[in-house]
């Protein structure tokens, strides 16, 4: 994979998905997913350690007021499918 993928992963097509989703920057290494009718779903987190990088899903839980880790995945395609099919 090569490092300008790294820094900007991108959704896989949208055929695959039962709804359209696309990731917008919230900081450094991290993407909202957000969902066809713009709402966020959830985040991608790139976390990269002896130099392989992962890709984690969080979904934030409004009664405890904090994000809920949902995986680690090996491509951002898996993440966003995570977070897509878990609602």
């Amino acid at each position: 994979m090569s490092a300008s993928a790294l820094a900007t992963p991108t959704p896989p097509p949208t055929f695959a998905r039962p709804h359209a989703v696309r990731l917008a920057a919230a900081a450094t290494g991290l993407w909202r997913v957000v969902d066809g009718v713009g709402r966020v779903i959830g985040h991608i987190q790139t976390l990269t350690s002896d130099g392989e990088t992962r890709f984690r899903a969080r979904r934030f839980h409004a009664p405890t007021r904090g994000f809920r880790d949902l995986g680690d995945f090996w491509s951002a395609d898996d993440a966003i499918d995570c977070l897509v099919f878990s609602r």
